[in-house]
């Protein structure tokens, strides 16, 4: 652990220093592999819709009636979606490729790495999600306890490797139905190969749209540790400084404070800097701060 930034409040005649600690959370591997896969499964989604255009087939409804077209001539229209099929599928058979060679690539970092015990759900997992579903919707006042991911985020994303093979496979049988028919049959045909492959688009959209409303309402320190591999929390080590002292320091612009620097007229007795740990700077842990004191 490395000590980061320092934080300075006021009580009476003292200053508190609290100071942080960043802890390692993401490994570079993790991160690279994240990012990569960011824009590439967006470039897939929407060469998809590219390709979908030509023949745009399914609705939710029944006989006759329809709820929910897969999708209106308005959102094509808004997109400039209409006659680029012939894009589209160039950056579908390109991008494919890297999609299936990066996800290859991380399910092999995890295999190797061991960081698959962090992901893999538990025999506990299924019952812990449906706990941190009602943290989430503020049903409930506590998270249940969890290590590097939650039992949600577990089950979330072992899904989502699942759901990357399937779309390739699902892909691979309508892209050549015929040189892989063995496939193509083990997905019921080519039909339902289609549509299995359009499910998984969906679904891969929602998983999409629902990890970036997760992202910000985590806030900026889990977003950043996904960038720096650090995750920085508040340490239980808190310094007392005297006030006289803390007024030489730069405390209005917060910035990371590497040591105390005293004047010539300003000197300072090493016990004027008290460690202090459960609101005590003695040995009794029952006894409170007085500032007057």
């Amino acid at each position: 652990m490395n000590f980061m930034n320092h934080t300075l409040v006021s009580v009476n005649a003292f200053w508190i220093r609290h100071m942080k600690k960043a802890e390692k959370k993401h490994p570079l591997a993790i991160r690279w592999l994240h990012w990569i896969n960011f824009p590439i499964l967006a470039v897939m989604v929407w060469s998809g819709l590219l390709i979908y255009w030509a023949n745009d087939i399914y609705r939710m409804g029944w006989g006759d009636k329809t709820i929910l077209r897969f999708f209106p001539d308005s959102f094509y229209k808004a997109l400039n979606i209409p006659f680029r099929l012939a894009e589209g599928m160039s950056l579908h058979f390109v991008f494919m490729w890297i999609f299936a060679i990066n996800g290859f690539i991380y399910v092999l970092f995890l295999i190797f790495s061991g960081e698959w015990r962090l992901i893999f759900p538990n025999s506990k997992s299924l019952k812990e999600s449906l706990l941190v579903v009602l943290h989430d919707l503020h049903l409930r006042k506590s998270a249940p306890p969890q290590k590097k991911y939650n039992a949600a985020q577990r089950i979330a994303y072992t899904l989502v490797i699942f759901m990357g093979l399937g779309s390739v496979l699902t892909g691979i049988s309508i892209y050549k139905p015929v040189q892989f028919r063995s496939l193509t049959s083990l997905f019921g045909g080519y039909e339902w190969a289609r549509i299995e492959h359009f499910t998984l688009t969906l679904l891969f959209s929602l998983f999409f749209l629902v990890h970036i409303l997760q992202v910000i309402f985590a806030g900026w320190n889990n977003f950043q540790s996904m960038v720096t591999g650090l995750f920085i929390l508040p340490s239980e080590e808190e310094i007392l400084i005297p006030s006289s002292v803390a007024t030489q320091m730069d405390v209005n612009k917060n910035e990371p404070i590497n040591e105390v620097q005293i004047s010539e007229n300003n000197s300072l007795n090493i016990d004027e800097i008290i460690p202090k740990k459960n609101n005590s700077v003695t040995d009794d842990p029952d006894k409170k701060i007085n500032p007057d004191e």
